[in-house]
């Protein structure tokens, strides 16, 4: 009996800095899978270099998915990023092809490659306003007391997941950690997995170059388009650059500061990982140390058309 080729999905995850974008770049030039990212500060337009966007000349040789989809005062849901995505796989599958979703966001990545569901519930614009006026540290504490398992995993500076943990709460009186359901997908996923022994130091690198790359151009100009609370800006990188520009820390401090807290994300999202994922984890970040697992679940899988 004769079937159809049949394509799946492969999952480059890894902690911020670890190279993800590199290799996913190599081996959707190499392979020619369709790149699509999970990453829940790149979905924003304009917030490229606090982010680690590819670079233009990378995005010309290889087309990124799911990158700058909404301004950043138009806050994008998981279950938005869930639809977005799933049409994207949808969209490479008709065409036959197996795409190549890259990124580090926890619930992103376990939206698409576990099927789990959030609540439907939209932006709550006067409940935001308000926990703004009441303060991070207060709506955190909230939190903790009303959603214990979300309040674990939200960093108590995370302003914009904690309001949406809040915001669930509030609009259906049930914590989101409890109304989560799971729907796996029906083809074949792949998970690799990039945490390098010199993950410190890459992230004390980058950290260094955003801030001399254009970091505070950036934010200077969301600051002037969005004002200076948009959510977004409280996120590694954009908080310190904020406070350099309001002359409340010298670049030095910044930078240190900025390091630190992204190692501090970094842990939690191996964490995430470990407990959320299988992945197979790679020696490296050079495109041969996947080929023999790539080959591999082609085989097994039946998934065809990868041209490894």
């Amino acid at each position: 009996m004769c079937h159809p080729p049949r394509a799946g999905l492969i999952v480059l995850l890894g902690p911020t800095a670890s190279g993800k974008t590199g290799l996913a770049i190599a081996l959707a030039e190499r392979y020619g899978f369709p790149l699509l990212s999970a990453d829940s500060r790149q979905v924003y337009r304009s917030m490229d270099v606090g982010t680690s966007k590819a670079s233009a000349e990378e995005r010309r040789r290889v087309p990124h998915g799911l990158i700058d989809l909404r301004d950043p005062d138009q806050p994008m849901t998981v279950r938005e990023f869930q639809t977005a995505a799933e049409a994207a796989i949808a969209d490479c599958h008709a065409r036959r092809l197996t795409p190549l979703l890259v990124g580090g966001s926890g619930l992103y990545l376990a939206a698409i490659t576990r099927g789990l569901t959030p609540p439907d519930v939209p932006p709550q614009p006067l409940l935001r306003e308000q926990l703004d006026r009441l303060g991070q540290g207060w709506a955190h504490g909230l939190l903790s007391r009303a959603d214990p398992a979300s309040a674990a995993r939200i960093s108590p500076s995370d302003r914009p997941r904690t309001q949406r943990a809040l915001e669930v709460l509030y609009a259906t009186g049930r914590p989101s950690s409890s109304q989560q359901r799971r729907c796996p997908p029906s083809y074949p996923v792949l998970e690799l997995g990039l945490n390098p022994a010199d993950l410190h130091e890459r992230i004390n690198r980058r950290t260094a170059a955003m801030f001399r790359g254009g970091l505070l151009q950036e934010t200077a100009v969301l600051m002037g388009r969005y004002g200076a609370d948009l959510p977004m800006l409280d996120t590694p990188g954009y908080a310190e650059a904020r406070q350099v520009l309001r002359r409340q820390l010298g670049l030095e401090q910044a930078i240190a500061i900025t390091a630190r807290r992204t190692r501090q994300l970094a842990r939690r999202q191996l964490s995430w990982f470990r407990s959320q994922h299988s992945p197979r984890w790679l020696s490296s970040d050079d495109p041969d140390a996947a080929r023999a697992e790539l080959t591999g679940w082609a085989e097994a899988s039946a998934v065809d058309g990868l041209r490894l």
